[in-house]
């Protein structure tokens, strides 16, 4: 009778433990597929062409966003065309505002566009704004990128470690003598940050919070910076990688947390900028998907939760986005793989 009360209140703790492990993982995993990147990335990963992905709406959906994603849209829908016909997509500039992550989350906002693009994370505010229209917004990475440093290809300067850069950009240190380079004052450019998400991203995480310092020089575009600094031994600016590295007018830096980790953007040997544009510099992705060079970011679709065909829309496109397929084209089109 004894043996029989002991089994019966084994086989209870068994019954007790088993179902608090099963309420906690469902609790694990209700809690992972509500997060902002909940659910897509795993659903990317089951599904390896276009042709796999469902749930993709038929009709014309207007998006927009950031300037640095126009490889990748180039090459996504050039292939969405010919694979998921009738999921039709028409990149929209802002009526006023420079075009940029941040110009894409405000018309996003407004209602006019299905879902944006964007080289940064949404801020608080943003969220917020979204709460007091009526839905949420959703930001979810789909590929990697990486910032590089560019600078006048007779500078003589080794690399940077993050710390310099900031004190460039911050106005601290203002002669490249100081980071053993020729005593040449800097010049550092930027973009301007209420509508570019590359330079929000810079402020945020290497300036942490502060503001440019006062020898800064605003630029419109990459093109104009890229200009500038090749006519400018002080010269240096801060960009997509994808939008420097094969340039054949300027060089790149190598950056690190330290002066010895410095690590180099590009894929070594360094080809002269005499071989470009027959022979171009590359990227070193393996630096970039290890965390090895020390300034990357995620690049997100950003989707308007709202229960309607936006909402479709953007999901589709970023999940078509995590196939392998999609991948390949990210890949493909300078940036880094997120999976």
């Amino acid at each position: 009778m004894a043996k029989g009360k002991e089994m019966t209140s084994l086989l209870l703790s068994i019954g007790i433990i088993g179902g608090v492990l099963f309420f906690g993982a469902q609790y694990a995993r209700n809690l992972f597929s509500d997060a902002p990147n909940g659910g897509v990335f795993e659903g990317g990963r089951s599904q390896d062409t276009f042709a796999d992905v469902d749930g993709v709406p038929q009709g014309l959906f207007r998006y927009g966003g950031s300037t640095i994603w126009a490889p990748i849209r180039d090459e996504i829908d050039e292939a969405l065309l010919i694979e998921k016909s009738g999921f039709d997509l028409s990149y929209i500039d802002p009526d006023a505002d420079p075009p940029g992550s941040s110009a894409g989350i405000k018309m996003l906002l407004d209602n006019q566009l299905a879902f944006s693009q964007s080289s940064r994370s949404l801020k608080p505010e943003e969220y917020e704004i979204a709460e007091q229209k009526g839905f949420k917004l959703k930001e979810i990475p789909v590929a990697l990128d990486g910032l590089a440093i560019a600078v006048h290809p007779d500078l003589e300067v080794a690399g940077l470690t993050v710390a310099q850069l900031k004190d460039i950009y911050l106005g601290k240190i203002k002669n490249w003598q100081e980071v053993g380079g020729p005593n040449v004052e800097i010049i550092p450019y930027t973009r301007n940050e209420e509508t570019v998400g590359t330079v929000d991203f810079f402020i945020e995480s290497i300036l942490g919070g502060e503001t440019f310092g006062d020898n800064k020089k605003y630029v419109s575009s990459t093109a104009e910076a890229l200009r500038l600094v090749s006519e400018n031994l002080g010269g240096v600016y801060y960009a997509s990688a994808p939008e420097v590295v094969p340039q054949c007018s300027v060089k790149t830096l190598a950056l690190g947390q330290s002066e010895s980790q410095l690590v180099k953007p590009y894929k070594e040997p360094f080809q002269p900028l005499s071989n470009c544009p027959l022979e171009r510099n590359v990227l070193n992705n393996e630096a970039f998907k290890t965390g090895a060079y020390p300034i990357m970011r995620s690049l997100f679709v950003i989707v308007k939760q709202n229960d309607g065909v936006e909402e479709e829309a953007g999901m589709a496109y970023a999940n078509l986005l995590l196939t392998e397929q999609g991948q390949d084209l990210i890949e493909k089109a300078g940036f880094v793989r997120i999976r």
